[in-house]
């Protein structure tokens, strides 16, 4: 069968934002990404291993092209230097390991982070294809065409409530979690078709060139997380992360995460300069109705008008419950909506949970203390009681 990775053009813009900030501010960082399956699979992963090496093989043979190369470039927050890096980057095989664990997989990606932070999308999306590419039949893509329909039919009944302030838009969130590469595209092609006016980019840039769409993304959590390792007084690593990506971008990708410590840890840290400086804040976990009223009683505050700054929501979501975001917050703040596996791999299968991580920097261990317990992430438990002593934050953390 044709290989999983189509081009490196083909992951989440995230990566490549963050990339270039941490090539400018940190490129000598040492980093470790560890694989996690957190829900049971139909059949243990530790079966794909031979195929998982075959793709990662061929993942390191690619190259950019000089026409995606050419694309980057017109993206204006891309700067020279780094698609001259990109020009010559391939990714190096000796910086990721695939071993057997039980039943499970263990991929470990260790090496200079600039080097291995990449390795994050494309082994998600390589495991998942692979390990659907036994489950799924022939009736299983019209099970997920079905599925696709119902959502289009549910954005056009949609379409037929009362304007409001702001449009409802939504974007595709949906790579590191698809059924299948032809999948998603078929997908992020329909939507962009049939339902323009709601429908107005996607996460994956090589899509997103190929069908004139806009690549969505700013920052993920291991960018901040990074900071924690990057000798900065650890209470002050999310000022300090903030402080970098605003002078490397000034004024573009302005939508900040918030739950790297929690949202009431960020929004200590998130003052007036800050908040004048980024466009809005992005969701991924913990209530969002909650979540959102935090962000609105912080903008007011401050004495700024949240009618100027957007919400981005993008934790589990489906259209659904994105409709009922959007009703709840109309009128008070513009808002958007990156949904992920429900529209890339909604086929009646059950999804992996299937995350990489960034564990450790300068060989020092880092964490993420989620809003949702479940999603809490860090292999060393002494530094993860004094995160959360420093910041406050109980052990149901």
């Amino acid at each position: 069968m044709a290989p999983v990775v189509r081009s490196l053009l083909e992951t989440d813009l995230y990566k490549f934002t963050m990339w270039q900030a941490l090539l400018h501010s940190h490129p000598g960082a040492q980093a470790e990404y560890v694989f996690v399956c957190r829900n049971r699979p139909q059949f243990p992963l530790a079966e794909l291993k031979e195929e998982v090496e075959r793709e990662l093989d061929h993942l390191c043979s690619l190259r950019f092209t000089d026409d995606e190369l050419a694309y980057l470039a017109g993206l204006r927050y891309m700067r020279s230097d780094f698609i001259d890096f990109l020009a010559l980057f391939r990714f190096q095989r000796k910086f990721i390991r695939v071993e057997v664990e039980g039943d499970g997989l263990s991929i470990v990606a260790s090496g200079p982070q600039v080097h291995v932070m990449g390795f994050e999308i494309f082994v998600l999306y390589i495991v998942n294809e692979l390990y659907f590419r036994r489950l799924g039949h022939a009736a299983t893509l019209d099970e997920a065409r079905r599925r696709l329909q119902d959502k289009i039919a549910l954005l056009r009944e949609f379409g037929r409530e009362p304007a409001r302030d702001y449009p409802f838009e939504f974007f595709d969130f949906g790579v590191r979690r698809r059924y299948s590469g032809q999948w998603q595209e078929e997908v992020v092609a329909t939507l962009a078709r049939e339902v323009p006016d709601y429908f107005k980019g996607s996460s994956n840039v090589w899509l997103a060139k190929k069908y004139g769409l806009v690549p969505i993304g700013t920052m993920a959590h291991e960018y901040l997380q990074s900071y924690q390792a990057f000798g900065v007084r650890l209470r002050d690593f999310q000022t300090a992360a903030l402080e970098d990506w605003v002078q490397e971008y000034r004024g573009d990708l302005g939508i900040a995460l918030t739950d790297v410590v929690g949202m009431d840890a960020f929004l200590a840290d998130f003052d007036l300069y800050f908040a004048k400086l980024f466009d809005g804040l992005r969701h991924d976990s913990g209530d969002p109705f909650e979540w959102g009223e935090k962000a609105l009683a912080h903008y007011r505050k401050l004495r700024l008008d949240a009618s100027t700054k957007r919400l981005v929501f993008s934790d589990g979501l489906d259209l659904p419950e994105a409709f009922r975001l959007y009703r709840h917050f109309s009128g008070r703040v513009m808002t958007g909506f990156g949904i992920g596996t429900n529209l890339s791999n909604d086929t009646g299968i059950e999804p992996l949970n299937i995350v990489m991580k960034l564990t450790s920097c300068n060989g020092q261990a880092v964490a993420k203390l989620s809003d949702s317990p479940g999603k809490t992430i860090c292999k060393d438990e002494t530094f993860l009681a004094y995160l959360r002593q420093l910041f406050g934050i109980s052990a149901a953390a």
